[in-house]
């Protein structure tokens, strides 16, 4: 983050003192682009702050074959989460107090950690399971699965966004949004480089604070963003400690797991996800760079259907109907590189080529093919 962040202040002061642009009177003081960035980096480096709120994200890719939610909660599978709209609500009080609540149609998911304790609730179920095992940041960052992050918090995606961005970004800055009641700055980021799908990325910063509130991402094929997290409401405070702490209810299932036979049940299992990781240590390799980088690695149709054949029950079977859907989709393409298929979205397009590759950017479909002919 720090490096991309200064790779990014660097930029603006190539580009000039950009100010903070005003349509009124200015809730803010003035900022340069430059200071924007600055400021950001700094709240980066002093880590999360204690704070509470509600989250609420967006998606609308384009994918086929995905549920498109009617509005806040719906099914909480990670296909679902692609599409429609998802409230989650978060506490924070420290490393080891920790709350999350993501809100289904009928039912809410938690995740409550406090301390040495940690629970996780499904009420669809009436399930408590504790879970078992050392609760430390470093015991979870050994045992997360290294593959490729996936932003569920405008700081999360606020900093994927930075990383991406160089000198081949347009820049602004305005001074008067109002994002969960709060005076915020935003950083308007535009790609240059015509085969990317992004159109521009939409950073509000808390003008207090200067944390990411809220990250937009336009396509260029549409008017409305197609992907948007940020949210409703906010307080940087120190939640109460009840917050942090669980008690099963009368007449609740409780049982007792570790992360990994959790994930093992989702269909997630870390310890075969880090093992595929190390079997493709060396085989990935990217192409390009900042907005228009294509991903290349070793893939097969049949490690897409293996993936989503992972799980049991009817998150497994929605993983196979999206695969299956997204298989469908694809649009035979040749040139002097080969042959394959392609899926095209809002923001993404990926290459499935016959000869075992899958290219994936955020660019043209013409783009990836030009990164297939470099092998």
């Amino acid at each position: 983050m720090p490096i991309a962040v200064t790779a990014l202040v660097a930029g603006a002061i190539g580009a000039g003192p950009v100010i903070a642009a005003v349509q009124g009177d200015p809730a803010l003081p003035e900022r340069t682009a430059e200071q924007l960035l600055a400021d950001a980096l700094r709240a980066a480096e002093t880590g999360p702050r204690p704070m509470s709120g509600t989250l609420l994200q967006t998606a609308s890719f384009g994918l086929p074959g995905l549920p498109q939610a009617a509005g806040p909660g719906g099914s909480t599978s990670p296909a679902a989460l692609l599409a429609g709209s998802h409230e989650l609500k978060v506490w924070y009080g420290g490393e080891n107090k920790v709350r999350l609540a993501l809100a289904g149609r009928m039912s809410e998911t938690d995740l409550i950690v406090g301390g040495d304790q940690a629970w996780l609730w499904e009420s669809a179920d009436n399930t408590a399971t504790r879970i078992k095992g050392d609760l430390s940041p470093e015991a979870h960052a050994a045992q997360a699965p290294k593959a490729l992050p996936t932003a569920t918090t405008p700081q999360q995606l606020a900093q994927e966004v930075l990383e991406r961005a160089e000198e081949g970004t347009a820049i602004g800055v305005t001074a008067n949004e109002k994002v969960a009641g709060r005076d915020a700055y935003q950083l308007t980021l535009a790609p240059k480089d015509a085969s990317s799908l992004v159109k521009e990325v939409k950073v509000a910063l808390d003008g207090e604070t200067f944390v990411p509130l809220r990250v937009q991402v336009y396509a260029k094929s549409a008017a409305e963003p197609a992907f948007e997290v940020g949210f409703t409401s906010v307080a940087f405070t120190p939640p109460a400690p009840e917050n942090f702490t669980f008690t099963p209810p009368p007449g609740a299932t409780v049982k007792e797991q570790s992360l990994t036979e959790i994930g093992r049940e989702l269909g997630a299992d870390p310890q075969q996800r880090r093992e595929r990781g190390e079997e493709l240590k060396g085989d990935v390799k990217t192409v390009g760079e900042g907005w228009t980088t294509v991903a290349v690695l070793p893939f097969s149709v049949e490690d897409l259907t293996a993936e989503s054949a992972g799980g049991d029950g009817s998150e497994s079977e929605s993983a196979a109907a999206t695969a299956e859907a997204l298989l469908e989709s694809a649009t035979p393409i040749s040139g002097p590189w080969g042959s394959g298929k392609v899926i095209r979205t809002k923001l993404v397009s990926v290459l499935l080529t016959d000869d075992g590759r899958l290219l994936v950017g955020a660019v043209t479909p013409e783009k990836l093919a030009e990164a297939a002919g470099r092998k």
